[in-house]
């Protein structure tokens, strides 16, 4: 497997258009707001100790997606509200996302990203794909798991440093914006 470093990001260059996963799950409650589709990509850079999904480091490891599969699940599923990248570390493989995250958003779904990088640190990346990709979620889980911040009872995160940032007000902001989701309300 061909991998090249790029504005401190790892790419998967053997297959820049391809999408290599390692599995997806049709209807997780836990992986965001609402009942989500998620997507694990293979092939991650952090290796942080405690991973919960350590089965994705490897970046030969996996499957090449069939992504128009993967999209006809989601658009099969009324149910859905929205569709989650995880990992893996989804970032080094945003040039195969992108057409994906527009599909997902073409159909008026959430999209959600878990990333083991900081959100500043991808703002600061040029690879194109990964601004598309930025620009088009909804939500971003930034920061890699710490298990000295390990906390159990954290929405959608694993350990304290990790951040559930809102994209959109973020953007607007000009300041980071983190996310309440409609069910903390309840």
């Amino acid at each position: 497997m061909q991998r090249e470093r790029r504005s401190g990001i790892v790419l998967n260059t053997a297959f820049p258009k391809e999408l290599r996963i390692a599995g997806t799950i049709q209807d997780s409650i836990v992986d965001g707001p609402g009942i989500r589709y998620v997507i694990f990509t293979q092939g991650c850079p952090h290796h942080c100790p405690g991973c919960h999904n350590p089965q994705t480091h490897d970046f030969a490891g996996g499957h090449i997606a069939d992504v128009e599969q993967i999209l006809e699940s989601i658009r099969q599923n009324p149910l859905l509200s929205g569709v989650t990248f995880s990992g893996g570390e989804p970032f080094c493989q945003a040039e195969a996302l992108v057409p994906v995250a527009e599909a997902v958003k073409a159909m008026h779904k959430h999209l959600m990203i878990y990333t083991g990088y900081l959100y500043e640190q991808l703002l600061k990346m040029e690879e194109p794909g990964v601004q598309r990709l930025l620009k088009l979620a909804d939500v971003l889980v930034d920061g890699p798991f710490l298990m000295a911040e390990r906390n159990l009872t954290l929405q959608y995160r694993g350990s304290e440093n990790q951040r559930v940032i809102d994209l959109a007000k973020t953007r607007a902001a000009g300041e980071i914006i983190l996310y309440k989701s409609e069910y903390d309300e309840l």
